[in-house]
């Protein structure tokens, strides 16, 4: 794979107000299911993201349900089993990593099991403490 999306560049892209919309919607629109993806919990991530929003900027969970529709049919969707949780739970912690960015160490092993070349995420920072591996392939869109 060639490309494999975080959260944030998702979220960023479906929202037309987001700071990085145009840059992550450039993205996305060139994605497609042999070269690009997501994790499975990302579409979680997405859903309780834009749901959640304040005010006017939040989309109704129908609304929602259509964009994780959408995301579905433009990337593959890379999930974990047991064991591939429990290993990037390990070295996640062998690398010090505490808190919610092990969120973040799940949905880039997602990507180093799906083999992708870049990671394109609004948490370069976050990403980059997962060590070698996949601070490598970090990069914003």
């Amino acid at each position: 794979m060639k490309y494999f999306f975080d959260t944030s560049v998702l979220v960023a892209a479906v929202l037309a107000q987001h700071v990085h919309h145009e840059a992550s919607l450039a993205a996305y629109l060139k994605a497609d299911k042999h070269h690009a993806g997501c994790a499975a919990h990302s579409l979680a991530e997405v859903y309780a993201t834009l749901t959640r929003l304040p005010g006017r900027h939040r989309v109704e969970c129908e609304a929602a349900l259509l964009l994780l529709d959408e995301i579905r049919k433009r990337m593959a969707v890379v999930t974990l089993d047991e064991q591939d949780y429990y290993g990037a739970i390990s070295s996640a912690a062998m690398e010090g990593i505490t808190g919610g960015t092990i969120y973040d160490a799940l949905l880039a092993h997602c990507a180093l099991k799906s083999n992708t070349a870049t990671i394109y995420t609004w948490n370069v920072e976050h990403f980059r403490r997962l060590g070698p591996a996949v601070a490598q392939r970090v990069r914003t869109p």
